[in-house]
């Protein structure tokens, strides 16, 4: 199997991956056997690989091993991917591996480091003056929030991600971020 064949097998792979309202929104799987066969292959092909489809390989393991509640192998992998991009000064890449490093740290319930990549993420959104990701950072530095029972905290990172959202016009964005702020709201009540 080729990068190109597996990616498009990753995308087919959403479909057994949802949102728990009964753990803030954590994503899990209903066919965690399809995701380590996915993993397994993708570990296979990352071994002949160059450092470019290594990365995305990498990420690809790494949000999967997330899900299935293995952050610290998780974290292994996207750690890579962050070093990976701060060499090759891909800036967009070092965002991303931020965000997705901050939520393997947040699902081990390592909370300051992941509240530091959301925050080192949202800071190079603004430097970098790549505004793509600013409310990726958001969202999740809110679910974080949420976690902790930081209630208010979320909810403005909520907002201000939903804030974002509307002016990117993307309604899947819009109602994860509504998803957000109504499970916060219903906590905090």
């Amino acid at each position: 199997m080729n990068i190109v064949l597996l990616k498009d097998k990753f995308s087919t792979l959403t479909t057994f991956i949802y949102f728990d309202q009964t753990q803030y929104l954590r994503e899990k799987t209903t066919a965690p056997e399809k995701l380590q066969q996915f993993i397994e292959e993708a570990k296979e092909l990352s071994e002949d690989s160059n450092a470019d489809d290594r990365y995305i390989l990498y990420g690809m393991i790494g949000n999967l091993l997330r899900i299935m509640e293995k952050p610290q192998e998780a974290i292994n992998y996207l750690t890579w991917c962050l070093e990976h991009a701060v060499q090759e000064k891909h800036r967009s890449r070092e965002i991303v591996s931020n965000i997705r490093l901050g939520e393997a740290f947040k699902y081990s319930n390592q909370y300051e480091r992941a509240f530091n990549c959301f925050d080192k993420a949202l800071y190079f959104c603004k430097v970098y003056q790549i505004h793509d990701y600013e409310d990726f950072s958001l969202q999740h530095k809110g679910k974080c929030f949420m976690e902790l029972e930081r209630f208010s905290e979320a909810e403005d990172c909520f907002d201000r991600a939903l804030d974002i959202r509307g002016k990117k016009g993307n309604q899947s964005l819009i109602d994860s971020t509504q998803q957000a702020i109504d499970l916060v709201k219903n906590l905090h009540n």
